[in-house]
């Protein structure tokens, strides 16, 4: 499949360019280390990333991905803090790019795309994870899960990526691991990519119907016709 006519990008970061699963499960364990609870195999939070940090937390402190409703509130906000401050100093100790995905987003950047990073998690870690990880020069906008009243799988963040880079919804494409990432494309009725090997809590991405599904990120530079500016 072919996509033409578009003008800007907006990528999932989580999953979708950078593989944050180490470093998400380093933090959650020290956490739980705090609160004198078993800790969790990488693998088994892995399976929890995806909702942003508070969803995190508290499946942490659920012990599973469903949940716990009686889960008490104060020990839920002191434990999302304790994450928190942990995981800003520890940002990018074993975090990093999938494959191919420097190179393809600096020939994107280059055929003329623009892109964006729409992102559920919190905006103040994705800076420094971006500049640690060289990409911080590519993106002409980036939202975290706390940047506006709604996040990820609502359609407002991409929308409100559309209205402040004033791009039609048309012109844009949305590319993430999640079915929160697609979830939101077909809410704001934007064409999307799903990328099977993030965070999708063993879900096939492909179920919820993106316009096409890719295992490996360079194929997206493979599906997008050059888009030289003048």
């Amino acid at each position: 499949m072919k996509f033409s006519n578009k003008e800007l990008i907006l990528f999932d970061l989580d999953g979708t360019l950078i593989d944050s699963a180490p470093d998400l499960a380093f933090a959650v364990n020290h956490m739980l280390t705090t609160l004198a609870r078993p800790t969790f195999s990488e693998d088994i939070i892995r399976s929890w990333v995806g909702n942003g940090a508070g969803v995190l937390v508290k499946r942490s402190l659920s012990g599973k991905a469903e949940i716990d409703k009686n889960l008490d509130a104060n020990l839920f906000e002191q434990s999302l803090q304790t994450f928190l401050s942990f995981y800003k100093d520890n940002l990018c100790i074993n975090t990093q790019l999938y494959p191919s995905v420097r190179s393809c987003l600096k020939i994107l950047k280059a055929q003329g795309y623009r892109l964006a990073i729409v992102t559920n998690k919190p905006f103040e870690f994705i800076a420094p994870i971006l500049e640690g990880l060289q990409l911080n020069d590519l993106f002409e906008m980036v939202l975290g899960g706390d940047s506006l009243a709604k996040r990820k799988p609502d359609a407002l963040p991409l929308l409100h990526v559309c209205q402040e880079l004033n791009v039609s919804v048309a012109q844009c494409l949305m590319v993430g691991d999640s079915k929160n990432d697609i979830l939101a494309a077909k809410a704001a009725q934007m064409d999307s990519i799903g990328l099977s090997y993030g965070y999708n809590y063993g879900e096939d991405i492909g179920l919820h119907k993106p316009e096409v599904v890719f295992d490996d990120f360079s194929d997206i530079v493979a599906t997008l016709s050059p888009n030289y500016l003048t």
